[in-house]
């Protein structure tokens, strides 16, 4: 057995730390690692697609599709796994699968991924603006957030709009974006 077969099968065993340790020592390898990771995210089991992600996480310069394809894995858990390891690689090319698995997304993922787009930063914030009106509540909630995180002028109006909102969670974000943006302060004309 060569080490890549010995680290990919302590990858995918029952022992968590040594699979953390193995995760850690393919990242390390670099593209080495990557038609092992590759094969393990066709798997039919979860948790090796989960473990493949996490790996590929830790790599300097992963492959983003992977991450991005990732997105789309029947499995909960890799979904997250994937948000998370595009929170820690932004790319642009993300925002569209982003957005997408957002508007369904509830609870944790929900949050990796609204963590994800903040990551991204101003070039997703023309699409975070589209996609707020569509949006259900629980997901407008998530897009103000990142919007607030991102701090960019081209969101003030939507802002400005969202305090006046019913949802107190929604205003408190919308709140935020604009204190973040210096315009919380009261003018008051001198006499």
């Amino acid at each position: 057995m060569t080490n890549l077969d010995g680290l990919i099968a302590d990858l995918i065993g029952e022992n968590e730390s040594r699979a953390d340790a193995a995760a850690s020592e393919l990242s390390n390898l670099g593209e080495a690692a990557f038609p092992l990771l590759e094969s393990l995210l066709q798997s039919k089991v979860a948790d090796h697609r989960w473990w493949a992600i996490r790996s590929l996480a830790q790599h300097e310069n992963p492959p983003l599709k992977w991450l991005i394809e990732g997105l789309d894995d029947p499995s909960n858990e890799v979904r997250e796994a994937a948000a998370l390891a595009l929170s820690l690689h932004p790319t642009e090319k993300a925002v569209p699968a982003l957005l997408r698995v957002l508007m369904g997304a509830d609870g944790m993922l929900g949050t990796l991924v609204a963590n994800a787009l903040t990551s991204i930063g101003k070039p997703a914030v023309s699409q975070l603006l589209d996609a707020f009106h569509e949006a259900r509540p629980q997901v407008r909630i998530q897009i103000m957030r990142s919007l607030a995180e991102i701090c960019d002028h081209r969101a003030i109006s939507l802002m400005l709009k969202a305090t006046e909102e019913d949802s107190a969670m929604l205003n408190y974000w919308a709140q935020q974006g604009l204190e973040r943006l210096g315009l919380n302060m009261v003018y008051i004309k001198p006499e």
